[in-house]
C-alpha cells in the first residue's frame, strides 16, 4: 500500500536534500557593471544578466509595468539563471508597490515554490504574511480593477499558501493560527477548531501555542451561547478551557479563561432552575424536584440553591415525599427530548449574559454536520405558548 507523506515531513525532507546542494549565487549590483552574478556565471547567466538589467534600467527610469514584463520574460526564459530568483521576487516587489496586492502575494508565492533557496526567501514571506494579514483586517479584493466586499476566504487561502511553502518560517504558526480566525469569520466553528489545534500539534512551542488553546475554548463557547445552549459544545469549552489552565498557567488570557470556566457553570445551574420552575408551574413536581435537586448538588450554598431548597420543602409538605421520588429511570422519549431543548433554548435566550472577548463572528446559515449544533433561525427560540401538551410519561 503506498502511503502519502505528510506535507510537513516532505517540506523538511526537501529542505535537508536542498542543503547537500551549493547555494544559488547571488545577484549583486557593482557600479559600472550593473547588475551581476556573484560567484561563476553560466552561458545562461550573461544573457539574463542583460535582460535583468534593462529591467532594473525600466523600474529605475519608473515604469513599473514594462520591468515588471521583463523580469517575468527572464523567468520564463532562464530559469536556471542565476538572475530568475531575484527576477521573480523583482515581480512581487513592484506589483506590491503598485498597490496590486493579490499580484504581489502570488508573484512572492512563485519564488517560495520555484526558489526555496534564494536569499530573498524570508522576506517574501513577511511580504506575503502583511499581505494576508491585510485581508483579515477587512482588505477589498479586486475584480477588473474595482474594490469587492472583504474577502475572509481569500485571507483563508492566503494563510494556507504560507504554511505549505514554508512551514518552518518564523510567520508558519502565526499564519496558522490566523487560518482558524478567518475560517471563524466564515462561521465555519469545526473547521476553524482543526485549524487551532494544528498549532498545539505543529508548533507547540511557538508564542500563539497558548492563544491556539484558548480560542478552542473560545469557539466552542459561542456555539453554546447562539440560539440555545448546546451541552455537548458547552462540555468541549469546559474541556478546552480546563486544558488551557493546565497547560499555559502563566499565560496572560489565564484570568478569562477561569472567567469562562465560571459562565459556563453557572448557566448549566441556571437552566436547571428556570426548567424546574417550568415544571413546578405545570405541577408535575416529579420533574420539577428533579431539577431542583441538581441545582442543590451543583450550586450548594449559593442564592439559587436556597431558591430550589425552599420550594423542595414546600413541594414535600404539598405532595409528600413519595409522590416526588424517582423511580427507576425511564430512556427519554423524543418527546421529551424537544421538549427539553425548547427549555433550554428559552433559558438561554432570556438570561444570557453580556461576555468580554474577541468580537463574535455572524451566525453562519450551516454548521459542518461533524460540529456541535446550534440554532439559528429565530423561530427556535420564540417563548413557549401559554399551555404545553402533557409529556408523555
Amino acid at each position: 500500500m503506498i502511503r502519502s507523506t505528510p506535507p510537513v515531513v516532505a517540506a523538511l525532507v526537501a529542505v535537508l536534500g536542498a542543503s547537500l546542494c551549493p547555494l544559488p549565487a547571488a545577484v549583486v549590483w557593482r557600479e559600472g557593471q550593473g547588475w551581476s552574478i556573484d560567484g561563476t556565471a553560466t552561458e545562461e547567466d550573461a544573457k539574463a544578466k542583460e535582460l535583468f538589467n534593462e529591467a532594473a534600467s525600466a523600474e529605475t527610469a519608473g515604469n513599473t509595468g514594462k520591468a515588471i514584463n521583463q523580469y517575468r520574460d527572464l523567468v520564463k526564459r532562464y530559469p536556471a539563471s542565476g538572475f530568475a530568483a531575484a527576477a521573480q521576487f523583482k515581480v512581487g516587489e513592484l506589483h506590491e508597490k503598485e498597490g496590486s496586492v493579490e499580484r504581489a502575494f502570488e508573484g512572492y508565492q512563485a519564488l517560495l515554490e520555484n526558489h526555496p533557496r534564494s536569499p530573498d526567501f524570508e522576506k517574501a514571506v513577511a511580504s506575503m504574511y502583511q499581505i494576508a494579514t491585510r485581508f483579515l483586517e477587512g482588505e477589498k479584493q479586486r475584480v477588473l480593477g474595482l474594490p469587492t466586499l472583504p474577502s475572509m476566504e481569500r485571507a483563508q487561502k492566503m494563510f494556507e499558501a504560507i504554511v505549505k511553502s514554508a512551514p518552518f518560517s518564523k510567520y508558519a504558526a502565526l499564519s496558522q493560527f490566523n487560518i482558524g480566525l478567518a475560517l471563524e469569520r466564515q462561521g465555519q466553528a469545526a473547521a476553524a477548531v482543526e485549524a487551532y489545534q494544528k498549532v498545539a500539534e505543529r508548533y507547540p512551542t511557538s508564542d500563539v501555542a497558548d492563544d491556539a488553546q484558548y480560542q478552542i475554548g473560545y469557539t466552542y463557547l459561542k456555539l453554546a451561547r447562539e440560539g440555545s445552549y448546546d451541552q455537548a459544545a458547552a462540555q468541549q469549552a469546559r474541556d478546552a478551557f480546563t486544558d488551557f489552565a493546565a497547560r499555559y498557567p502563566g499565560s496572560e488570557k489565564l484570568p478569562q479563561a477561569q472567567e469562562n470556566l465560571k459562565l459556563l457553570e453557572g448557566r448549566k445551574t441556571q437552566g436547571a432552575l428556570e426548567i424546574a420552575k417550568f415544571y413546578d408551574k405545570q405541577k408535575n413536581y416529579k420533574a420539577a424536584a428533579i431539577y431542583y435537586n441538581e441545582v442543590l448538588v451543583n450550586e450548594a450554598g449559593s442564592a439559587d440553591s436556597d431558591v430550589a431548597k425552599e420550594r423542595l420543602d414546600e413541594i414535600r409538605a404539598l405532595v409528600g415525599d413519595e409522590a416526588i421520588t424517582s423511580g427507576p429511570e425511564k430512556p427519554e422519549t423524543a418527546a421529551r427530548a424537544r421538549m427539553r431543548k425548547r427549555l433550554q433554548a428559552q433559558v438561554d435566550t432570556a438570561a444570557r449574559p453580556d461576555y468580554v472577548g474577541p468580537p463574535a463572528p455572524p451566525v453562519p446559515d450551516e454548521v459542518p454536520e461533524s460540529g456541535p449544533q446550534m440554532r439559528t433561525s429565530p423561530t427556535d427560540v420564540l417563548p413557549l405558548p401559554p399551555v404545553e401538551p402533557p409529556l408523555p410519561q
